[in-house]
């Protein structure tokens, strides 16, 4: 098994800049391998994330292919190992493929979660006189630049009628945005689950709004498109694909015992797992890639192309293959406990 991390009171481990994440977090690799035969499936990973849920709900059994799991701290780095052929396929967040999609990178989104938007918050100190979003205007607010928090700070100022040139940025990565914000030194933080149940359950903030309604919930699995074109490969991925989406469903019914591996594994504490999981990964369903999923990370795309953080036009509709969808539901369709 790989190592665990010790866990932290106020600064979460650099390897918890989860699927959400974007930035230039650097990545790591590792050495577990599971299952027998002659085919090896090269899976990205984020700590905490696939292999760890995949063995908790007991879907590492019976394989009859290896899977070779590689660790990295955030979404970029590993859709990096995508287009460089290292990686098969690996989870991230909605926001990473956008911009490997504009950098021109060979990656597939072969699979898609829906979940709520509830753990995608802006916060506030608990003495903050803010209590909306319009009241944001000429404040400094703590972000990670190209994050799905990036995107989640841009569509909510909209929402309320401002733009980002109407607040003060301050482009951070999560343990300096952190320290910034216990300090005083900002006035809020746009941030993601775990982050946002770290400072509910510490009592160090508040939360002024959610990206519920307003950022899409989705999560991803990215394929090297040079993997999909490999028959057995092909077969393989299918197959994992299948199995993480009933340790995903798994998940809704052992949320206690998720929570306990998953703080075990990332060095979080488990109360601030268990809320995590109950807020956000625990309302994770399996859905189609379909096209209101690429309408809906196309305004991504747009949004970030016109705030020139994505050089180029993106047109997502490249950087997709359903062929993996099945019966499963419309991306569209409500997490669970929405509905």
């Amino acid at each position: 098994m790989r190592r665990r991390l010790a866990p932290a009171a106020l600064l979460l481990p650099l390897a918890l800049l989860l699927t959400a994440c974007g930035g230039s977090a650097t990545a790591g690799t590792g050495s577990d391998t599971d299952g027998q035969g002659s085919l090896t499936l090269d899976v990205g990973d984020q700590k905490g994330g696939s292999e760890a849920i995949l063995r908790a709900a007991g879907e590492l059994k019976n394989l009859d292919y290896k899977i070779k799991w590689s660790t990295f701290t955030s979404g970029p780095p590993l859709l990096e190992a995508v287009n460089a052929k290292a990686v098969d396929i690996g989870g991230v967040g909605n926001t990473p493929p956008v911009f490997a999609a504009g950098a021109g990178s060979k990656i597939t989104v072969v699979s898609a979660f829906h979940g709520t938007s509830k753990g995608d918050a802006i916060l506030v100190p608990n003495d903050s006189k803010l209590t909306k979003p319009a009241q944001l205007k000429g404040r400094s607010i703590a972000v990670a630049q190209g994050s799905s928090a990036n995107y989640q700070l841009v569509a909510s100022l909209r929402k309320a009628g401002l733009s980002l040139g109407d607040v003060h940025v301050k482009y951070l990565q999560p343990a300096d945005a952190l320290a910034a914000f216990t300090s005083g030194k900002v006035d809020a933080w746009a941030v993601w689950d775990p982050y946002t149940s770290q400072v509910l359950q510490a009592k160090q903030g508040r939360i002024l709004t959610t990206g519920d309604g307003i950022t899409n919930g989705l999560t991803f699995q990215v394929a090297a498109p040079s993997a999909l074109q490999d028959k057995e490969k092909a077969a393989a991925v299918k197959d994992y694909l299948e199995r993480l989406r009933r340790a995903t469903a798994w998940v809704y019914d052992h949320q206690e015992e998720w929570a306990e591996v998953w703080a075990k594994d990332t060095g979080l504490p488990y109360e601030v797992a268990l809320a995590s999981v109950r807020r956000t990964n625990a309302t994770r369903i399996s859905v189609a890639v379909d096209k209101p999923l690429v309408a809906s990370e196309q305004e991504i795309a747009d949004t970030f192309t016109e705030l020139k953080l994505i050089p180029n036009k993106v047109d997502f509709g490249d950087f997709v293959d359903p062929r993996f969808n099945g019966d499963l539901p419309p991306s569209t369709t409500a997490a669970r406990g929405e509905g």
